[in-house]
């Protein structure tokens, strides 16, 4: 991989951890914020998204948005984890997708492919580059005894 590709690589890890980051923060810190308008509007598997947005089921729904798209967003930053969270991100990314589409639309303005569906792509790019090895702790991680010593560790680590 050329020098030029490893920092794109990093730029787009970089990129997308701070918008991961700064969109669970700011969940996180708005005490009024709550994903029940998003879920009770699903146009597709609608009776699904109604169920999550349930009085029982929503307080869970809330926290899995907030601090998955928060840790999403450290894991991306740091380049540690990337292969999993990239994996956890792209379904959750795939959960925000369903309720908005409208086959063949998406939400008001797309044909098919939305901005969720970008995250997906670049996400699962970033895994199958390993980008967390590009200028991010993985590397660090990877050489670590235990890594060398457990190969389903390091795999998971990247």
């Amino acid at each position: 991989m050329s020098l030029f590709q490893k920092i794109m690589l990093f730029l787009l890890r970089l990129g997308l951890g701070v918008m991961f980051f700064y969109a669970g923060l700011s969940k996180l810190l708005n005490p009024t914020w709550s994903a029940a308008g998003y879920l009770n509007n699903a146009q597709t598997l609608s009776g699904l998204y109604k169920w999550f947005a349930s009085p029982s089921v929503l307080p869970v729904i809330n926290v899995i948005n907030e601090w998955g798209l928060l840790l999403l967003g450290i894991s991306l930053i740091l380049g540690l984890f990337v292969r999993l969270s990239t994996v956890f991100g792209s379904v959750l990314m795939l959960l925000y997708y369903i309720p908005i589409l409208h086959f063949p639309y998406v939400g008001k303005t797309a044909f098919l492919i939305d901005d969720h569906v970008i995250f997906i792509l670049a996400l699962l790019t970033l895994n199958a580059f390993r980008a967390g090895r590009v200028y991010g702790l993985e590397m660090r991680c990877s050489n670590l005894s235990i890594c060398k010593k457990y190969q389903k560790i390091r795999n998971l680590l990247g």
